[in-house]
């Protein structure tokens, strides 16, 4: 049976900026993410994101007081579905997520990914493409995706 796929803001603004979207869809088919993170992305999201209300809000709202709105309202939403993923790129988010049991990945996670499924051939000219944004690239990280990936 296939996880869950639940995206956060970060990870749908990123690929967006750089023009690689679509590798989400590409590598997992359906997404889905919640209103509030819907809402924080601004803009109109492609047919293969599914866009599912949380059911507990009181587990989303004491979140809320550790992270932001969307950050929370994806946890809250991992934690209904078990068997999912999370995107998150928050370090604070993903401490609460490994504290929660969830088991999440983050958008440099879903690159090396792609790499590795044969989706794309490689991994560097997005990671070129993301250093030329505001998104925070540690050394230590990119040089991780690189050794995953097989670069």
């Amino acid at each position: 049976m296939r996880k869950t796929i639940i995206s956060d803001t970060s990870c749908l603004i990123i690929l967006t900026n750089i023009g690689e979207l679509e590798l989400l869809h590409k590598l997992y088919g359906k997404i889905i993410t919640t209103l509030e993170i819907a809402a924080e992305y601004g803009e109109t999201l492609p047919e293969w994101v599914e866009i599912v209300n949380t059911l507990d809000k009181s587990k989303q709202r004491l979140l809320e007081l550790q992270i932001d709105k969307g950050e929370s309202s994806a946890l809250a939403l991992a934690m209904e579905n078990p068997d999912s993923i999370v995107i998150l790129d928050d370090n604070k988010a993903r401490k609460i997520a490994n504290q929660l049991g969830l088991t999440y990945t983050g958008t440099i996670g879903v690159i090396v990914k792609a790499k590795l499924q044969g989706i794309i051939p490689s991994i560097k000219p997005v990671i070129t493409k993301i250093k030329q944004t505001d998104f925070r690239l540690s050394v230590e990280i990119e040089i991780q995706a690189l050794r995953q990936a097989n670069e």
